[in-house]
């Protein structure tokens, strides 16, 4: 609708009074008002309140919302909000904070799109106050694209080209469904040499598609038809090939409601479906569907516009909107799915991540291979490597190679100290852990143990150009035994140094949205990297890069500046580091450890920012800063009676002064501590030593949408299904187990063809 300058009148264009004309009859308006036209009151804008949306999401309150949203705006991150922020957001965690920062780009990504859209109709005339506050009001992107869709512009439709010969009027005139003559009298009006209209039945098929059109573009229609194929529907997936053999197997054959079907089942589908195995499609609940657009459209009964009507909503629904749905039906259950199997990999990342380094030990890294032979590199207490060499005691191989591998280990065991062997868990592992066990037996008076470590992404950081520089003489063999070597030593130091996606603790994370799982596996590393803290004196160039506020290029300089000037010996020296300004170091400060400085407090997690009030408070209590390194302030919470009165006093929050009681009881305290110990073995297991009823102790490596598998030594994992891993109800494996737990299971089923192992938690069934 537009104004005429001169008179002020409003005005309409033939596309307005067509769709007002169609508006007006779904609306159920027995009698068309010719002049629509006329004045409005302005509608008051009905902007989404992010805020408010985000709260409720949350369940949290409205001013923890505010305060973090004006934190992250201000550039701060969000490891560095969750740990020295909490007064300011009510204590929200990271995983709230991860949460929060997600929505409100997801939020405001959406008001950005509302106001182009609200922008591009304005630009064509064709906005009215009704659409913009529905545009205003749509609290998700697909409500957005189903308002905008009849403005969007288009590429030459059906539609469109009978437009352009003139239809439209017929197609207003059926849409009325007030003619009291057959259709191909109506039509003869329409019939143009010029314009390509040679018989009433081509006018009619013309007009007939205009309506189809018009009818698919319909949001509300659109909106209901999504809901009841989504609470009704059901997808099915057949064979393409019902003789081929196929992990697949069981969906050759398979159909589950839509509104029940799990999304561990729908990535496998969307696999199968790619590599052509599968034919996979929504089945909607079309009779009912075909029921209501004919109500909505038919709404007198007239026997030359109803039959046409008819027509035109079936083929509006089967051949516009049905493949349509169908594809946004799919998206959004991959989506869902893809969000669902991120959460389950960042949570089973975070876990490995976190695993208890084994401190103090000289580790072997065995890399098992078979023809090019395993290799070994032997690892000090600090992760240096001392030496490396290859081996050949798998196929194909003999009993003096065999012996030649023991000899050259036996003499690293007395020569190096070694006191731990770290196998890699890849091809040859199962020969190779036989090996060392056999050795062991032969020299048990030596203590030496051994661990069976994942691997997973050792291949790709040997390969990489991080590994290259860090070992620039080694092959990729010797590099990657070097980092199965260190991964028990410290996990998290080592593993960071590998794309979290190479890491095999999730599933089908190479089908997803890897720009999606990239962003949301990098925040989980950040995350632990700053729960833990890192030596500034000691810490490598990726580990740095993943604490608060410290880029790739400032993790570098500070590598390049401790090694032209030496240690740090306190916090603030980070301030003379290149392009690390003072919001940087108010971000990455309190995650940094300095061993051994000038000031005690720069070993812990309490800030540079808390140092006055960390003073004071050892003042009033009796202590210095020395007794921080000493390890003698255990205990100091129970002395301080009145904790709100000591806050104020100190001019600090009560949350803030608790935290910093918890630091200087136990001074760089590791989280990872409190994490289950990896299991040390001196002995091994064959899968045909395995019989049903058998209980054992065993590691869970990877947990799934329908159960985890358990590392119970015999090289191949068993599963444990979620229905056997705790008699109450769980919607998810791990509500009941995490990677890296210790659990007893006992066996149940054991398939030595299909190399198969079947577990349960549930040991007095």
């Amino acid at each position: 609708m537009g104004v005429d300058k001169t008179t002020g009148h409003c005005y309409c264009t033939v596309r307005e009074i067509s769709c007002r004309i169609w508006k007006l009859i779904n609306e159920g308006n027995r009698t068309v008002i010719p002049s629509y036209c006329g004045g409005r009151k302005e509608e008051e804008r009905n902007i989404m309140d992010i805020i408010q949306v985000i709260t409720q999401e949350l369940n949290v309150e409205r001013w923890q919302v505010e305060a973090a949203v004006k934190l992250i705006d201000e550039g701060n991150t969000i490891p560095f909000i969750s740990r020295y922020r909490k007064e300011m957001t009510g204590a929200l965690n990271d995983e709230q904070l991860r949460k929060l920062s997600e929505r409100l780009v997801y939020l405001r990504n959406l008001e950005d799109k509302k106001q182009q859209v609200i922008s591009s109709i304005e630009d064509q005339g064709k906005m009215t106050e009704e659409l913009k506050a529905q545009i205003q009001a749509a609290q998700t992107l697909v409500v957005v694209e189903d308002l905008y869709r009849p403005y969007r512009p288009k590429r030459r439709t059906r539609a469109i080209i009978a437009k352009e010969k003139g239809l439209e009027p017929l197609a207003n005139l059926i849409r009325l469904q007030m003619t009291d003559r057959p259709l191909e009298e109506e039509a003869q009006a329409f019939l143009s040499e010029e314009k390509e209209v040679s018989t009433p039945a081509e006018a009619i098929a013309g007009a007939k598609d205009i309506i189809a059109e018009a009818v698919s573009d319909e949001a509300d229609y659109r909106m209901h038809i999504r809901n009841v194929t989504a609470k009704k529907g059901k997808i099915l997936s057949a064979a393409k090939d019902p003789q081929a053999a196929s992990v697949y197997e069981s969906y050759y054959e398979y159909e589950e409601p839509i509104s029940k079907i799990a999304g561990h089942r729908v990535l496998a589908l969307n696999r199968g479906e790619k590599e052509k195995f599968l034919t996979v499609k929504i089945e909607a609940p079309e009779e009912e569907i075909l029921r209501y657009l004919k109500k909505k459209v038919i709404l007198r009964d007239n026997p030359f516009t109803s039959p046409v009507l008819e027509a035109v909503v079936e083929d509006a629904y089967k051949r516009l909107i049905a493949p349509a749905i169908e594809r946004e039906i799919r998206n959004e259950l991959t989506e869902k799915a893809e969000d669902a199997s991120i959460l389950v990999f960042g949570k089973n990342l975070k876990q490995l991540l976190m695993q208890p380094p084994i401190m103090g030990q000289v580790v072997l890294g065995w890399d098992p291979a078979f023809r090019t032979g395993c290799k070994l590199a032997v690892v000090d207490a600090t992760g240096k490597v001392l030496d490396t060499t290859v081996v050949y005691p798998t196929a194909p191989t003999n009993e003096k190679k065999i012996r030649a591998a023991k000899d050259k280990v036996e003499e690293w065991i007395d020569q190096y100290g070694i006191t731990l062997i770290s196998i890699g868990n890849g091809t040859a592992s199962r020969e190779s852990e036989q090996v060392v066990v056999d050795m062991l037996k032969e020299i048990s008076q030596k203590k030496v143990q051994y661990v069976i470590t994942n691997e997973a992404g050792a291949s790709v950081y040997s390969a990489s150009k991080l590994a290259t520089e860090e070992f620039p003489n080694f092959d990729v063999g010797q590099r990657s035994a070097a980092s199965i070597a260190r991964r028990v030593q410290d996990p998290l130091a080592e593993l960071v140094k590998i794309d979290p996606k190479s890491i095999g603790v999730g599933q089908y994370q190479h089908d997803m949205d890897q720009k999606k799982l990239g962003e949301a596996l990098g925040g989980v590393v950040e995350d632990c990297v700053n729960k833990v803290g890192v030596d500034l004196n000691t810490a490598s160039a990726p580990l740095l890069e993943y604490i608060s506020g410290i880029s790739k290029a400032i993790a570098k300089n500070i590598v390049a500046y401790r090694e032209e000037h030496g240690s740090f010996s306190n916090r603030r020296e980070l301030l003379k580091v290149s392009k690390l300004g003072p919001k940087a170091f108010e971000q990455c400060a309190g995650f940094t450890r300095i061993t051994g400085g000038e000031n005690p407090l720069d070993a812990t997690s309490v800030h540079p920012e808390s140092y006055e009030a960390a003073t004071k408070l050892l003042e009033k209590l009796g202590y210095t800063a020395q007794d921080i390194a000493k390890g003698s302030l255990d205990g100091i919470s129970r002395q301080i009676k009145n904790k709100k009165a000591m806050a104020e006093e100190l001019g600090i929050g009560e949350i803030t002064l608790e935290d910093i009681v918890k630091e200087l009881e136990k001074p760089a305290r590791d989280p990872r501590e409190e994490m289950p110990k990896p299991i040390l073995r001196t002995d091994v297991l064959e899968m045909e030593d395995l019989k049903e009823g058998m209980i054992l102790k065993g590691t869970v490596r990877n947990v799934i949408d329908f159960g985890a598998f358990v590392d119970i030594g015999v090289h191949q994992d068993g599963l444990v299904h979620i229905s056997k891993m705790t008699k109450r109800y769980i919607k998810h494996p791990l509500e009941a187990v995490s990677v890296g737990d210790i659990v007893e299971v006992k066996v149940i089923s054991v398939d030595l063809k299909k190399k198969r192992i079947g577990l349960s938690m549930i040991l007095d069934d």
